[in-house]
């Protein structure tokens, strides 16, 4: 093991989530990418990360639902999630209000466009770094 902390980044939107990959990478961290819910729940039954970066609106499975099902489970609980969204915050008709997601177990939440040094800033910040 190398000693960085690894991030899994989840996100349906590639470019965004190699943009982030690639600042994360040069702040020294180890990043693995998902590209929808179900992906993102799979990687992290398999190797848990140290902290998430999760997309509220994707296709398949969403952020809530992933970030539900983690929170609820002792074996996952404790990963520190930073929820990303583009909905806007004065939306409150749909499930992917910003009401919403601040009611969520998440540890973050961002409105998008988060800028990769704020995402970066808010992990190492819940990482204690």
């Amino acid at each position: 093991m190398n000693g960085k902390k690894r991030i899994l980044v989840v996100d349906d939107e590639p470019d965004f989530s190699m943009i982030l990959k690639k600042y994360l990478e040069k702040e020294g961290f180890d990043v693995e990418l998902a590209y929808d819910g179900a992906e993102g729940l799979a990687k992290v039954k398999t190797n848990p990360p140290d902290a998430i970066v999760l997309d509220v609106m994707m296709p398949e499975m969403d952020g809530y639902e992933v970030c539900s099902k983690l929170k609820k489970d002792k074996q996952y609980s404790d990963i520190p999630i930073v929820l990303l969204t583009a909905v806007a915050s004065h939306v409150t008709s749909t499930r992917y209000s910003h009401y919403d997601g601040m009611s969520m177990e998440a540890d973050d939440y961002m409105p998008k466009p988060a800028s990769a040094e704020q995402i970066t800033e808010s992990i190492k910040r819940l990482l204690n770094l």
